[in-house]
């Protein structure tokens, strides 16, 4: 199954909707897509809810994007990853035999009844290791399940990228380009931005009016080296012979 490269992120847990608990997991991943040249397309918190969490992953099995979900895959009743994503795919779970070895190795006899539980994957699950307590996460198609803790997800995370999706990785990381419109509404403006992403469709744009000053827009391009700087040319002439006041301000990875 082949993948677009996009991401997307499922952030599970009843303590983050009721903050109780802050989300760590985002940082961290835009931290790592970055110097990938990979995009977040999306982010999904989603409570303790068995059937939400069922049609939560049968919606984005249906797409070819990478997706990490974070937490629940533990061994208390209010873990339900493995079992929801398991049901999502109309798979039947099963004992692991690698991850219950190593459930064995760090518990002995303590590994059951209870903590074995963790070894029970959806059939066809890859391991994902985890260097932090050895207890594995796993993979399925394209979704990769970790635990909710960040010093664990975070390696784990990017093991998978680097060890599946490397083929993905852009090494043209594009730029965000940015510039100060001055004395002008951005109702005037919207033909013209228009016009823009017609012309330009690999290049995606903002448009931020001040909150202070209702003429005032920040207004930006990013994308591709390339065709920023086409679109960027294109732009600065429109807003020359428009006669805006327009003042390039920035250039960022």
């Amino acid at each position: 199954m082949k993948t677009s490269g996009n991401v997307g992120l499922i952030l599970i847990g009843d303590e983050l909707l009721n903050g109780s608990r802050q989300d760590k997991h985002l940082a961290n991943v835009i931290a790592l897509l970055r110097p990938r040249g990979l995009s977040l397309s999306w982010v999904r918190m989603v409570g303790d809810d068995y059937q939400l969490l069922v049609e939560t992953f049968r919606n984005t099995l249906k797409t070819d994007e990478i997706v990490f979900s974070f937490g629940g895959i533990g061994a208390t009743p209010d873990d339900l990853t493995r079992q929801c994503i398991t049901e999502a795919l109309g798979l039947n779970l099963y004992r692991h035999p690698q991850l219950t070895a190593i459930l064995e190795k760090r518990f002995g006899a303590e590994a059951y009844p209870n903590r074995i539980r963790m070894a029970e994957l959806p059939d066809g699950a890859v391991l994902i290791p985890n260097p932090i307590n050895q207890i594995a996460g796993f993979k399925i198609y394209h979704h990769h399940c970790v635990p909710g803790f960040p010093n664990m997800a975070l390696p784990m995370v990017e093991w998978s990228l680097d060890t599946f999706y490397s083929h993905c990785y852009d090494t043209d990381l594009g730029i965000d380009q940015r510039w100060i419109l001055q004395h002008t509404p951005e109702s005037e403006l919207i033909p013209m931005m228009e016009e823009l992403l017609k012309t330009f469709p690999d290049v995606r744009l903002s448009s931020l009016p001040s909150t202070e000053n209702r003429f005032q827009i920040d207004f930006g391009l990013k994308g591709k080296r390339k065709a920023v700087s086409a679109a960027a040319d294109w732009f600065e002439k429109r807003m020359q012979a428009e006669k805006v006041d327009c003042t390039r301000v920035n250039q960022a990875l």
